[in-house]
């Protein structure tokens, strides 16, 4: 069975394409609409290209404190689990840099190409520098930083899109904000198959592998789709908070199965920052992963299927 036999809707939003799955026709209605609220409510809260966001609201406050909505409070407390985490290999404070390379707009709105760049790349600010009043509900954020919380926003978002349309349905449920995926409640016999690819839009022919997930995330990270160039110098999203720019090109996809989406995400991500590092921090931490080197050359970590049809069984993943 595939995804595509179950039923499922989709929508767009957040700058992607959203689908939810179930496993039972009469539960795909209230998924769909518990999806959307989330997707809204965090579209609201932590978007960096709408005005009216109570992210951009954070750079305006000269440094005082904002009370902000619990879902914007527990976007901004996951961005900065995930940089201490990583050593600092994610920071949410790479919001200015994003934008000296010229993503300062919804990624459809990007021009693919332009003249150079005049700015130069420095250090992020660090994302110690950003404070958290759980009692109070308030984010603090220094005055000049921006934050960005693509790395782990969406993908927290999955988590619980999921778990709570499996809750409230008792079907299972596949949450899929773009490319990070995650499942809860009982899975369709023999997981969840999911076709992993280098775009999340990649047509039918282009090179791919198919898994199963039984339960947790499953997320890729990478420069392959979101890329611009200014120049003729190719940039992309994923900013190494260390330099300021983006990071070096190693891995054109890195995909993690984990326990969540947003652990599979944040080492996905953090994963792209490391380059060559990459897999021995990986199967240093237990994941699971497939990781695409910029030739095409394919390194696996953990219990990932060497090839489709291959490899052996892992809690997150299965060949299917």
């Amino acid at each position: 069975m595939t995804t595509a036999q179950l039923p499922a809707a989709g929508f767009d939003a957040l700058g992607t394409t959203i689908r939810v799955v179930v496993t039972e026709g009469p539960a795909l209605s209230l998924a769909t609409e518990v999806v959307r609220a989330r997707v809204a409510a965090l579209d609201l809260a932590a978007s960096r290209f709408r005005p009216d966001s109570e992210l951009m609201g954070l750079g305006e406050a000269g440094g005082e404190p904002v009370t902000v909505s619990a879902t914007l409070f527990a976007a901004v407390e996951e961005a900065l689990g995930a940089a201490e985490r990583t050593g600092g290999l994610l920071d949410p404070t790479v919001g200015e840099a994003l934008v000296r390379c010229g993503y300062d707009r919804d990624f459809g709105l990007v021009a693919p190409d332009g003249p150079p760049l005049r700015a130069r790349y420095r250090r992020v600010p660090g994302w110690r520098a950003v404070r958290l009043d759980p009692g109070a509900r308030t984010v603090a954020v220094p005055r000049g930083v921006r934050l960005d919380l693509g790395a782990t926003a969406k993908a927290g978002c999955a988590d619980r899109s999921a778990a709570e349309a499996a809750a409230l349905t008792g079907a299972g449920v596949l949450v899929n904000l773009g490319g990070d995926l995650a499942v809860a409640g009982p899975p369709p016999e023999g997981g969840w198959p999911v076709r992993v690819a280098d775009r999340v839009d990649a047509p039918p022919g282009a090179p791919s592998v198919t898994v199963a997930i039984v339960e947790g995330g499953l997320a890729t990270s990478g420069t392959a789709s979101r890329r611009w160039t200014r120049g003729g110098q190719s940039l992309h999203h994923v900013i190494d908070p260390v330099t300021g720019g983006p990071a070096t090109p190693c891995w054109r996809t890195v995909t993690v199965a984990a326990p969540s989406c947003l652990e599979a995400n944040v080492s996905s991500t953090a994963a792209v920052v490391l380059g060559p590092a990459a897999p021995r921090w990986l199967a240093a931490r237990g994941h699971h992963a497939r990781l695409v080197g910029e030739d095409g050359t394919v390194r696996v970590v953990g219990g990932w299927p060497a090839a489709l049809g291959v490899g052996t069984p892992t809690p997150g993943a299965v060949a299917s």
